[in-house]
């Protein structure tokens, strides 16, 4: 293992981005504890990680129960030792117009990408502080910055994880706490999956054509995790070259 290894905790971890920072992070010697509901996924790829010669072990993981991150993160840290590296990348995108009223799928939309996000913070930064520094990686998405039809609801979630991002950058400065917001384009995962508008499912197929490999996105979160300490890299926007957006 490097010397410069790392704990990193990576939520929604069996599948898309999630997976391939697992599969990129723990390559460059990195240790890796994985968290999503899918325990299955999560046991096959802790597999594949350790049979490389990587460091990598799991537990499920609801990011929409506080308590279940709090554990998630206590478990990660009596695994390895510590915690220095939370990557909040759980999401959700069911995408539909607002006259459609899916109120649940807002419900879910809000509980996962931003208390998921927030409950990543209340487990991890405690811990981070007593140890002496740390560092959040939280994944947002080009609809932080911009709103397109039927992404509503998506789109305000990850403004409120940009600026979640941004006031604990903010309120940690001077401190030992770095904060990144990875903002991917279109990229290759199961996200659209769950879209259940067939409207907005059928324009989806469409605007992914140009989809980025999650690799991409892993590529940057391993750049930023790789600075040296005085090095806070804190806004990443990854799209694919051929993508208006």
């Amino acid at each position: 293992m490097k010397d410069a290894a790392k704990v990193v905790a990576i939520t929604g971890a069996s599948s898309g981005i999630g997976e391939a920072t697992a599969r990129r992070l723990a390559a460059d010697g990195h240790h890796v504890f994985l968290g999503a509901r899918r325990t299955d996924r999560l046991d096959a790829l802790t597999r594949v990680i350790t049979a490389a010669g990587g460091s990598a072990a799991y537990r499920r993981l609801d990011v929409t129960v506080a308590a279940d991150m709090e554990s998630f993160v206590t478990a990660a840290r009596e695994r390895f030792g510590r915690v220095d590296v939370m990557v909040n990348n759980a999401g959700v995108m069911p995408l539909s117009p607002l006259h459609a009223l899916r109120v649940d799928e807002w419900d879910r939309t809000i509980d996962v990408n931003v208390r998921g996000v927030l409950y990543g913070i209340a487990a991890a930064l405690p811990v981070m502080r007593a140890q002496g520094g740390g560092h959040f990686v939280n994944i947002a998405s080009v609809g932080a910055y911009e709103v397109s039809p039927t992404a509503a609801v998506y789109c305000a979630s990850k403004f409120a994880v940009r600026a979640l991002s941004e006031g604990l950058r903010q309120e940690s400065r001077g401190g030992d706490i770095r904060v990144t917001l990875v903002s991917p384009g279109v990229t290759e995962s199961e996200l659209a999956d769950g879209i259940g508008d067939p409207d907005a499912r059928e324009a989806m197929k469409a605007y992914r054509a140009v989809a980025l490999p999650a690799s991409a996105i892993a590529a940057a979160i391993a750049h930023a995790v790789s600075q040296p300490p005085e090095v806070d890299v804190n806004e990443i926007t990854v799209r694919p070259s051929a993508s208006a957006r």
